[in-house]
Formats: C-alpha cells, sequence, structure tokens
C-alpha cells in the first residue's frame, strides 16, 4: 500500500473536466488580465448562479490573496474587520492583514462560529466608546462557509449577521475556500443566491474544490468596493494571464445533464468524510468536534500515532496533552473509496 494523503483538500491537480478544458483551449489565443471570452462567460454562469445580474466578479489565484485584496479595498484606513478567534484571517495568514494596515478584532467563537448578538456588542461597544475617535472602528465582519472547524452557518445565522452588519454600517464578508463541500453537505441550507443577497462580498473557492488553483470573488453591488480592477492591479494581485482562471470556472459553472459541477463536486468529499466520521465513531476514536462537512477530527493516542506514521499525511490541529493530539482528515472531490479504506485499516 502506497503513502495515504489526507493532509488537505487540495493535494490534486485539478478536476478532469477542468484539464479537459485547459488542454482543448490550450492554443487558443486570449487577451489578458481576465477580459478574455472564457473569463466574461465564467463571470455570466456565475452571476446566473447567484441569481445576482449585476454582480461584479474578479478572478484572484488564491484564498489568503482574495481575503487581503477583499479586506484592504473595501475598507476605509481606519476600520477594522472583526472575526472568530479561529478565522483564517485571525491565525493562518501570516497578518497579511495587518500588513495591508487593517486591524483584526477576534470574538470568541462556538464552533468555529460567531453570532449577530455578538457583533451587536462589538459594534455598540465602539459606538458608545467616548474615545472612539483615538479607536478603530469595526468596518467588516468576516466569516468562513464552512467554518474553520468545518461546521456551517445557517440560513438564518447569516441572515441575521447580515441585518447587524447593515444596521451598523458594517460589511459582511463570506470566505468560500471550501463551498462547494457546504454546498454538498445534506445538512446545508444556504445557496448562493443565498449569499448574494445577505452578503457584500465572497468568494467562490476554487483551489480547494477541484480548481487548478483560482477564487472568484464576487461583489453583488459592485458600487461595495469602487474601481476594483484597478486595485486589484496595485495590489500586485491581477494575473496576465487571466484566463486560465476563467477557463477553469467557466467548467465548473457550465450548466450539464446533472447539473453545475461546482454545486456537486463536493458530494464524494462528504461521502467519504461521513465513512470516516462514522466508523472512528464505532471503533471508539473520540472526535474533537463534530461537523458535517468535508473535515475530521480525531483525538489520536500515542498508539494510533504511530500506526499512522510514515503511512498517511494528515493535517495536525493541537496537542491536548503528553499523550493526546487533536489531527485532522481532509477529503476533497479526488478523495477514493478505496483509500478511505485503507485509512480506516490502520485505524
Amino acid at each position: 500500500m502506497g503513502k495515504l494523503f489526507f493532509a488537505s483538500d487540495y493535494q490534486e491537480g485539478c478536476h478532469p473536466a477542468i484539464l479537459d478544458r485547459l488542454v482543448s483551449t490550450n492554443l487558443e489565443h486570449a487577451v489578458g488580465y481576465g477580459l478574455d471570452p472564457h473569463s466574461e462567460r465564467a463571470r455570466d454562469l456565475i452571476r446566473q448562479a447567484c441569481a445576482c445580474p449585476e454582480a461584479e466578479i474578479q478572478f484572484l489565484v488564491g484564498g489568503t490573496q482574495a481575503n487581503e485584496v477583499v479586506i484592504a479595498c473595501a475598507l476605509r484606513p481606519w476600520q477594522a474587520v472583526v472575526a472568530a478567534t479561529s478565522g483564517h484571517v485571525s491565525v493562518h495568514e501570516a497578518g497579511a492583514i495587518e500588513a495591508g494596515g487593517h486591524k483584526v478584532i477576534e470574538l470568541p467563537e462556538r464552533e468555529g462560529k460567531i453570532s449577530a448578538d455578538q457583533v451587536e456588542a462589538c459594534a455598540r461597544a465602539w459606538e458608545t466608546d467616548g474615545n472612539r475617535d483615538h479607536m478603530i472602528q469595526p468596518g467588516m465582519v468576516y466569516v468562513s462557509q464552512p467554518t474553520e472547524c468545518g461546521t456551517l452557518y445557517s440560513r438564518s445565522e447569516l441572515q441575521a449577521l447580515s441585518v447587524v452588519c447593515h444596521d451598523h454600517g458594517m460589511l459582511l464578508y463570506v470566505d468560500g475556500a471550501r463551498l462547494a463541500y457546504a454546498l454538498a453537505a445534506p445538512e446545508n441550507d444556504v445557496t448562493l443566491a443565498d449569499l448574494a443577497r445577505l452578503c457584500d462580498a465572497f468568494y467562490v473557492g476554487g483551489t480547494k474544490c477541484g480548481a487548478l488553483f483560482g477564487e472568484a470573488v464576487v461583489v453583488p453591488d459592485p458600487t461595495t468596493i469602487p474601481h476594483f480592477f484597478t486595485q486589484i492591479k496595485q495590489h500586485g494581485a491581477l494575473v496576465a494571464k487571466g484566463f486560465v482562471t476563467g477557463k477553469q470556472f467557466e467548467a465548473l459553472f457550465e450548466e450539464g445533464p446533472e447539473g453545475r459541477l461546482y454545486e456537486r463536486i463536493g458530494k464524494p468529499a462528504i461521502e467519504a468524510a461521513q465513512r470516516i466520521k462514522s466508523s472512528l465513531a464505532q471503533r471508539g476514536v473520540p472526535l474533537a468536534m463534530e461537523n458535517p462537512t468535508n473535515q475530521t477530527f480525531l483525538v489520536a493516542d500515542a498508539n494510533l500515532l504511530a500506526r499512522l506514521d510514515g503511512r498517511v499525511e494528515y493535517g495536525f490541529w493541537e496537542r491536548l496533552d503528553e499523550d493526546h493530539t487533536v489531527i485532522r482528515f481532509a477529503t476533497s472531490w479526488a478523495t477514493t473509496k478505496e483509500d478511505v479504506e485503507a485509512l480506516l485499516g490502520l485505524v
């Protein structure tokens, strides 16, 4: 048996349908910067999927780049972004947001999520502080769907966040790095159209969801981020061969006999993760946290880690004590049933 790869959901190249599209169009001549016909068609297809015909859509290379650019371009210099303590912009982006001049205000989370009540309290604390002119203003709320813990915001939770943000003049931004896995989860009730209706900006993740690379940033009201294209260029984030990203999202959002690829590409990952979680429970291996998406967080003792050593790539999460470590198995669109059963055999 070869080594098994469950460390992340972007360890493969891209979905065969995307690779076919890139190969079949490889020698086409195209204008740059995402102004080509493939990119424009991809934008139209995403607008249709989001039921948002006026949305501005720009293609960026990766998640951290998308977060940094959107936050930097949408906020004023005196504003901060509010996020959960486990939020990607808070923990795993090497201070990219702060390097761009914006503070991240962390709120305590519950299962990776923050609530509208917390945001309300945060906004009011600034508004009622007599020294607020000496303080940074909360100007945006950042959440991810799914969260870093693999949990999901419900439609009602996002609705409540949207209301409180707009009541206090704040923007709501959703990181969709793993959005395809949220859409594929049976427990999910949030659609792309819901995101376009409730959020001021969000991105449709490609890197972790079957694309070779790339994310599609959606701004439902283009006036939210004026001169967005120019600002992307200013941040060094405008790709000359933008048609490469456009072609990928064109393939992901085309309507086929089974619907849009993006809206079903996450299903194998969800099924694989459900199989892993149920099997771990049957074998008495405790889960560190429950979630309905493609990440499985388990508490591994020294014996289990020894069995996995050199045989399985997995993600480290945190050390609980001298004898127990929380690790993560991440499944993807490309995870096979054979690999899942081999992993469970080692466990």
